[in-house]
């Protein structure tokens, strides 16, 4: 179906920002419930490896949370993708050292949005608007 269900776009944006709320917090209960249990996980971090696996994405996690030197992560200008019980949110982090663009994708867990993947690099700014993008194109 083209154009999709605009709430689950919204669905989809709120567990972004829930993830975001959890990372800002330096929430790692929150964030542990964000990501999957069922679904295979993975994550590259800046500068990181690719993490593969459940555990070892929540330990990259628990490091990164409980390191006092860690950045501050603001989420600017998300934009929700949709297919079926898959979607991912295009993103802006914005961080004091600069700006990462960052993928994050989501299933649907027993009726929950759920991350399966995260991934930031490296970016020169944060557009203004995206009006390229318009989630009732995505299908769904």
């Amino acid at each position: 179906m083209i154009g999709g269900n605009m709430s689950e776009h919204a669905a989809v944006n709120f567990a972004n920002e829930a993830f975001y709320l959890a990372f800002s917090t330096r929430d790692l209960e929150a964030m542990d419930a964000l990501w999957a249990r069922q679904a295979p996980v993975t994550c590259i971090h800046p500068g990181w490896s690719a993490l593969k696996g459940r555990d070892a994405v929540m330990e990259s996690w628990q490091a990164i949370l409980s390191n006092p030197n860690s950045p501050a992560v603001d989420c600017r200008n998300s934009v929700a993708h949709m297919f079926g019980d898959v979607g991912y949110v295009i993103c802006y982090e914005t961080l004091d050292q600069g700006i990462l663009v960052a993928t994050n994708i989501f299933v649907r867990e027993e009726g929950t949005w759920k991350m399966i993947h995260h991934q930031a690099g490296a970016t020169e700014s944060v557009p203004e608007e995206d009006g390229d993008w318009d989630p009732a194109d995505t299908v769904q």
